[in-house]
């Protein structure tokens, strides 16, 4: 499928495992060095961990419902 055919889920989805593929890719080697980009601060990497931030950021704010306020004619919701 290419991108006008798939929902804004499938997009987000197919965010998050390509960031996940790249934090794999530029994993710190044991001196602390990015092994493709050869720096200590992998900006490659920074960007990955930022999508996947805003992308759990944009989930959770989708998901969370707001506060109903009480429906005053149910006895039980009116305490």
């Amino acid at each position: 499928m290419t991108a006008p055919f798939l929902s804004l889920a499938q997009i987000r989805n197919r965010l998050i495992l390509t960031a996940r593929a790249i934090l794999r890719d530029h994993r710190p080697a044991p001196d602390g060095r990015c092994p493709i980009c050869r720096t200590a601060g992998c900006p490659v990497a920074t960007a990955a961990r930022d999508v996947l931030r805003t992308a759990e950021e944009v989930q959770q704010r989708c998901t969370a419902t707001e506060p109903t306020s009480p429906n005053w004619d149910d006895p039980q919701q009116a305490r």
